[in-house]
């Protein structure tokens, strides 16, 4: 299975969020093997969960109050009802890719949005979330050995998976321009109002493909957008605040990141716009992603959907400056990024 291009791109654009936050003591203990330590909380039992503990100012930590509904736990696998708990998957080894997974400021807590909202659907199901960390690839063997249950990774929902796993939506998958706080300009969904500007993006990423058909539609029409590469992310925020770019482009996640740790120091920056990941004939999303065939596609969406409907989903979006992301529902096995793009 190819290494999902926009996890690849969002580990590449948080470089320069990750040295803000002064984050390197809390990754580096996510090194090691390629399998972590299994992580268990009590979620299901206490009723609460705790989105953004121990993020190290990735999140704003609140606490949320979660029941199961027998009603939906109902729907389970008999096998895994009887064993009460859910193991979820975490391809974030070796270095974590906040702020989505990592661990955290205490030195053993996985946190982060993926294993948080993981956390927050076992509690609807009734059962004692179990986190596994893993490399990426270790991740999907873990889904096909049945090691894991569920992977909350990131992971994008696309026809190319569909024939070995399926999916319940819970985000979406966007990109999205980072511009200074002071900057006036916004993207507004239209790639005409990139005419004139300069903009930065990663090489080999599926950003730069879209931003290079943006750069010749307007090319075609005698205008001119610029496109800059640098060597990495710190290099791209100092030429931002710089002035020598206009904007980045880049993976949504890592972006909200970035704006939430230079909140406020004199480069603080803020999102101009987001764009879906898979272009714009269909709105990219990522997804719960088991076994297919496993029976949990349905009950997952039906989680996520009570937590949609009490607010305990738009909460842990909140919490860690990902609103922008919210699906209006979880759906099973929706229609995903195409084969001849996947």
């Amino acid at each position: 299975m190819r290494t999902h291009f926009t996890r690849r791109s969002l580990i590449r654009g948080i470089t320069a969020a990750t040295a803000v936050a002064s984050l390197a003591t809390g990754l580096a203990a996510c090194g090691g093997n390629s399998d972590a330590a299994t992580t268990t909380d009590t979620a299901a039992k206490s009723g609460q969960v705790v989105i953004g503990q121990a993020s190290n100012g990735a999140a704003k930590q609140t606490a949320v109050k979660v029941s199961e509904v027998k009603a939906i736990s109902a729907e389970l696998p008999a096998a895994l009802k009887k064993r009460g708990k859910l193991e979820i998957g975490i391809g974030a080894l070796p270095a974590g890719f906040p702020p989505l997974a990592y661990v955290g400021s205490d030195q053993k807590t996985l946190t982060g949005a993926e294993p948080d909202f993981g956390r927050l659907v076992a509690a609807v199901l009734g059962l004692k979330p179990e986190v596994k960390n893993s490399t990426w690839e270790n991740l999907f063997v873990g889904i096909d050995s049945g090691k894991v249950d569920v992977a909350f990774s990131n992971v994008t929902d696309t026809e190319e998976r569909k024939k070995k796993y399926e999916f319940a939506s819970y985000r979406q998958d966007n990109l999205a321009f980072t511009v200074p706080k002071k900057s006036t300009w916004n993207f507004g969904g239209d790639f005409e109002n990139l005419a004139g500007k300069t903009v930065s993006v990663s090489a080999g990423t599926n950003q730069e493909k879209i931003l290079l058909e943006w750069k010749a539609k307007l090319a075609k029409e005698g205008k001119k957008l610029t496109v800059k590469y640098f060597q990495d992310s710190n290099s791209v925020y100092l030429a931002l605040s710089g002035g020598k770019i206009d904007a980045y482009f880049g993976p949504n996640p890592g972006i909200a990141y970035h704006n939430s740790q230079t909140a406020n120091t004199p480069n603080a920056t803020r999102t101009a716009g987001t764009y879906s990941g898979a272009g714009a004939s269909l709105q990219g999303l990522i997804a719960a992603t088991a076994k297919k065939d496993s029976g949990l596609a349905k009950p997952l969406a039906d989680a996520i959907n009570h937590l949609i409907k009490k607010g305990q989903y738009a909460a842990w979006l909140k919490a860690y400056n990902l609103s922008n992301e919210a699906v209006a529902k979880s759906e099973v096995n929706p229609p995903g990024l195409p084969l001849d793009n996947s």
